[in-house]
């Protein structure tokens, strides 16, 4: 097990470098001249050509991303424009907010996701199955920020039960979960059941029955446990959509996070900023996708990590 976290640990540095050259290459990719956009049209010569300095555009891309990349192994992801702080003590103030909604997005996913999944697949064909399915489908149909506006307008405004934004206690923590984790339920819901149906035809699943194993045995611990493999990779796809996706979830809501964070440097042309903050996602995710690929070996014994 260790040789292979090694293994793809070692795989994932051509990943991560070319994260890093996407990131990069954002402050190029802008039409016109880049320190002139983030000075402002009205900005004079001399300030344009000292913010040109202090962002090394003055060097060969080469040199610059060789510079580039010397910083983040450090640690050091620039100064933000707009503050003129450290990019990275800027983000250590938003990144655990959106990690949080993210975490609790997903297990909110995960719990309605797998009990809608298994009901489905165990009454397949049948008015529950159907009644789910179409449940599911609305759930992946309708756009986070139109559902978090419409609980907003109901529960916020209306009943006045929670608050309308905010984060920091769990009942600002509710309309926002329940927001960015809809969708992502009906999608593992979805799997599941896919996935369910074909085990459950399985031989090994007709010998236990056929051998008195309790239904509720044979559901949970012979069916469940092989038919999440492709479950746990949408569901590590999901978090990292989530961390992604709470960018229109943080703005309904007016949560400081990172999702936010990007809306705001976007706005004020702090390119620094929005590059510091996309590799971090970026990295996060690449990191989520290793921890799926691990936990294969501990769903099924079966499964040579090669």
């Amino acid at each position: 097990m260790l040789k292979y976290i090694v293994r793809r640990l070692v795989q994932t540095i051509p990943v991560i470098i070319g994260v890093t050259i996407l990131v990069f290459s954002l402050m190029h990719l802008i039409p016109g001249d880049a320190a002139q956009i983030i000075a402002g049209e009205a900005a004079p010569k001399e300030q344009v050509e000292q913010l040109r300095e202090k962002l090394g555009l003055n060097d060969p891309i080469p040199v610059q991303y060789i510079k580039y990349m010397g910083n983040v192994i450090q640690g050091d992801l620039g100064a933000s424009v707009r503050s003129n702080r450290p990019v990275l003590n800027e983000i250590k103030h938003r990144f655990w907010i959106t990690v949080e909604l993210a975490i609790y997005s997903t297990i909110l996913s995960v719990f309605l996701g797998l009990i809608a999944g298994i009901v489905s697949a165990v009454r397949h064909y049948t008015w529950s199955d159907v009644s789910i399915m179409i449940i599911a489908l609305f759930g992946l149909s309708m756009p986070n920020f139109w559902l978090g506006l419409m609980l907003i307008q109901y529960f916020a405004n209306g009943l006045m039960w929670v608050p309308p934004s905010g984060w920091g206690s769990w009942q600002q923590t509710i309309l926002p979960v329940i927001t960015l984790g809809t969708g992502g339920a009906a999608i593992i819901a979805r799997m599941t059941r896919s996935s369910m149906l074909e085990v459950i035809t399985q031989d090994y699943i007709r010998t236990a029955r056929a051998k008195g194993v309790s239904e509720r045995i044979v559901i949970f611990r012979h069916a469940l446990k092989n038919a999440l493999i492709p479950v746990v990779t949408v569901v590590g796809l999901e978090f990292g959509g989530f961390l992604g996706g709470a960018v229109l979830t943080e703005s309904v809501f007016a949560i400081n996070g990172m999702g936010r964070l990007v809306i705001q440097s976007i706005q004020a042309r702090d390119f620094p900023m929005v590059q510091g903050t996309i590799l971090i996602i970026s990295l996060l995710f690449v990191f989520v996708n290793l921890a799926v690929d691990v936990s294969y070996r501990y769903l099924n014994k079966r499964i040579e990590l090669q």
